[in-house]
């Protein structure tokens, strides 16, 4: 049986269940948190318990753990519990970010001012109108691969490998300097972008899967499996990321009213947005 790996934090199903269902299938996983929601315990092979929000004390029960147990790699897909992953991965000399890389993402402010001190230019008041979009990206030492586009509006998001926005110069450079002024290698990384008549400007970085489904909105359409990126950079493997399919997916979000009483969202694919546009008109 392969090794094991250790999740820091389950989140929600809505976040969660896809890459947990996924990794799942190719390795066991071992849930370090502070209970087991319902909708996790198929996908878990087993359950440390413990709080990530208190660092030194998980860390202390993963590595009891991991001295009886080898784990072959430890992940998490909460902004919340990056610092403890990356001080549990360095303590068990395991693949993922360095503590301090860490701990800046997961700090809004102290995110900010390192974006501002190498230059790159974050979202201020003032930049409060143009299209909000994402950089999926995968970062394999110096290179920044920027596998997907994710455009983002208040009903949900949607992906198409033919995006325009993929060949815009000054995006593709704005990804890549906040990936680069965080010093990220070998992790996947969620680069939020608004389109302001100034030129982008960085929203956030967040150097795990993104939620909301995106990660299957970006295979649906490139092929490009990024929960199996992100397994195999966490287990120290070179992973796999050229894309396979030229198609369209989408997710929309259903209203408050609607989410009383049916799906909390729809999924489609099509060969392009408008064909995804027209799936969802006739749901």
């Amino acid at each position: 049986m392969p090794q094991p790996v250790l999740l820091l934090g389950a989140g929600r199903a809505a976040h969660g269940g896809y890459p947990l269902a996924r990794i799942a299938a190719v390795r066991p996983v071992v849930l370090a948190d502070s209970s087991v929601p319902g909708w996790a315990r198929p996908f878990l092979s087993g359950h440390l318990q413990a709080d990530p929000a208190r660092e030194a004390e998980t860390a202390e029960t993963v590595a009891r753990y991991a001295a009886r147990h080898p784990v072959a790699g430890v992940l998490t897909w909460s902004r919340a519990h990056l610092a403890v992953t990356a001080r549990i991965a360095g303590r068990l000399g395991l693949p993922g970010l360095p503590y301090e890389t860490a701990a800046v993402c997961a700090d809004p402010p102290a995110l900010r001012a390192l974006l501002l001190r190498n230059r790159v230019v974050p979202t201020g008041p003032e930049d409060t109108e143009g299209p909000l979009v994402s950089a999926e990206t995968v970062v394999l030492d110096d290179e920044v691969r920027i596998t997907a586009l994710t455009r983002t509006t208040s009903l949900g998001h949607s992906v198409h490998a033919h995006d325009a926005l993929l060949h815009n110069p000054f995006l593709r450079q704005s990804a890549q300097r906040a990936v680069r002024a965080l010093g990220l290698t070998h992790t996947v990384a969620h680069v939020g972008l608004r389109l302001t008549g100034r030129g982008p400007r960085v929203t956030a970085v967040a150097p795990h899967l993104p939620g909301d489904l995106i990660p299957w909105l970006v295979e649906r359409a490139t092929g490009v499996d990024l929960v199996g990126v992100t397994l195999a950079l966490a287990c120290g493997a070179v992973p796999e990321v050229t894309p396979t399919r030229q198609r369209a997916a989408a997710i929309r979000f259903a209203d408050g009213a609607c989410r009383r009483t049916s799906r909390e969202y729809w999924v489609v694919e099509g060969a392009d947005a408008l064909e995804c546009e027209r799936a969802f008109d006739a749901a």
